[in-house]
């Protein structure tokens, strides 16, 4: 039997549409992770931006998202909804903290306070929201808190440095960064006074006390800036800022730190000038990485069994000049960094066996200083 000639092509019409849905791929969206950069307002930059991170490595400047003055370092409360950042301000009497809300398109300002000296240039927020400020030119570090609804407060206790190192970079105290271990004791980064000091915070009384070790000095000259834990041993990796290069530090089992051996950051063969910057430790505790301004690069180490070991697995130059900062992405398939004197941020693919880094993408950064993943 025939079929009428309307029934035939409502029937055609049918598959048509049907084969279009099925055999045409629907484009998907890649997925992206999101990040904040801080930068020196001195130039063009106006504040703290937004980026995204595709899977493929690509980068998007979202734009512009807190107008603020030299945002130059950046951190996250415990449940990611606050975001926090240090105003390293040109002033000799102090610099400010800023707090901010996270809202989709844009930082909803909240208050701004006090950071207890000049020249802030280090935050850190531990899973209590308790905050530590580091005054570089103040040489002090400082302990406020992040409450419920995101304000910080003022200053409830600040630790003013003494003393000097042996070069003209260490005439007095300089607070570069300070860090919360595992067990929450505070380890302060003094690149002037050549030292690392050891805290633990009174609760009760919201104050730093410092613990029975107090200090422990670095190799002369070497000027501590910034470090990174290793994720399953008791021991940090130190970048000194001064003699380029990494120290080992081991804890002991009744809580003193101890130095290790300490590894070059630069090839044998650079002679000319460069000065440390920023530290990390992949999540497996296989990798570390450091960055090099001057020789602008990313040295890359394999760091052994025991963590005590590192053995330079090559270097991988920034494209850019002056690596300030770098950060590795949540997935660590990534590492990102920030070239402050050239207003640019590179993509690395980073191969998870053997930790080389591989060219992927660039963008424009207005002298980005600070790289900061947050989940949305």
């Amino acid at each position: 039997m025939k079929l009428p000639i309307t029934i035939l092509f409502v029937l055609l019409l049918f598959n048509c549409k049907n084969q279009k849905k099925t055999d045409v791929p629907q484009e998907t969206k890649a997925e992206e992770s999101i990040f904040y950069v801080g930068t020196y307002t001195s130039k063009e930059s106006k504040g703290i931006y937004k980026y995204s991170l595709n899977s493929d490595g690509k980068l998007k400047n979202i734009g512009l998202v807190a107008k603020a003055d030299n945002p130059s370092y950046l951190a996250l409360s415990n449940d990611n909804k606050y975001l926090l950042a240090v105003n390293e301000v040109n002033e000799d009497s102090t610099g400010f903290v800023s707090a901010f809300k996270i809202e989709k398109d844009s930082l909803k300002f909240l208050n701004e306070v006090d950071s207890g000296g000049p020249h802030p240039c280090h935050i850190n927020v531990n899973k209590n929201n308790t905050v530590l400020v580091s005054n570089y030119t103040g040489g002090s570090l400082s302990l406020l808190e992040l409450n419920n609804n995101g304000v910080v407060s003022n200053i409830f206790d600040k630790k003013q440095h003494v003393g000097k190192g042996s070069t003209d970079r260490q005439e007095a105290p300089h607070v570069h960064s300070a860090w919360y271990d595992k067990n929450g004791q505070i380890v302060c980064l003094d690149l002037g006074t050549n030292d690392l000091w050891f805290y633990k915070i009174d609760k009760d009384n919201h104050q730093l006390k410092a613990t029975n070790q107090e200090k422990l000095t670095m190799n002369e000259g070497a000027g501590p800036r910034h470090l990174a834990f290793h994720p399953t041993k008791d021991l940090a990796y130190v970048f000194n800022e001064l003699n380029n290069t990494i120290t080992v530090i081991l804890k002991s089992e009744n809580g003193i730190y101890t130095k290790g051996k300490s590894f070059s950051t630069l090839p044998d063969d650079f002679n000319d000038f460069s000065t440390g910057a920023d530290i990390h430790v992949t999540a497996d505790g296989k990798f570390l990485y450091a960055s090099n301004r001057g020789h602008n690069s990313i040295a890359i180490f394999k760091i052994d069994e025991s963590g005590k070991e590192l053995a330079v697995v090559g270097f991988e130059p920034t494209r850019g000049d002056h690596p300030r900062n770098f950060s590795v992405s949540p997935d660590e398939n990534y590492l990102l960094v920030a070239n402050q004197e050239t207003d640019t941020i590179i993509s690395f693919k980073r191969d998870t066996v053997t930790g080389v880094l591989s060219f992927v993408d660039e963008i424009k950064a207005f002298t980005p200083t600070c790289i900061l993943f947050t989940e949305e």
